[in-house]
């Protein structure tokens, strides 16, 4: 099993692509610069099935500790990432932190034949 902080950012579905498509590189370019990333995920969303909220786009940056991903938000690529992601969803978007648990299949299987 994995365990690691995110940050996830969940841009909703009112904000125009070619406003996002032309800033994202930018965006990208300052987020993947910041000090102890280890991954990062990119997931568009396709059909909501249930919530009030439609979501356009969910970003994830992954880091080892959550003092990691503290400081590589305060670091200037950081601080950059954000103003840029700010500027372009027009502070639409939501901003979440969260622990993060990820197992392999296999191990799930196994767990599940031992009891």
């Amino acid at each position: 099993m994995w365990f690691m902080y995110k940050l996830m950012i969940i841009i909703p579905a009112d904000i125009e692509d070619p406003m996002l498509n032309a800033r994202w590189p930018d965006f990208l370019h300052a987020a993947e610069s910041m000090p102890g990333l280890l991954r990062e995920a990119s997931v568009r969303v396709v059909t909501s099935l249930f919530g009030d909220q439609e979501i356009n786009m969910v970003h994830e940056l992954f880091f080892e500790t959550l003092i990691d991903l503290q400081e590589a938000m305060q670091s200037s690529d950081g601080l950059v990432a954000g103003q840029i992601i700010q500027e372009l969803t027009q502070g639409q978007m939501t901003l979440l932190v969260a622990e993060h648990r990820e197992d392999d299949i296999e191990n799930l299987r196994n767990y599940q034949q031992n009891d």
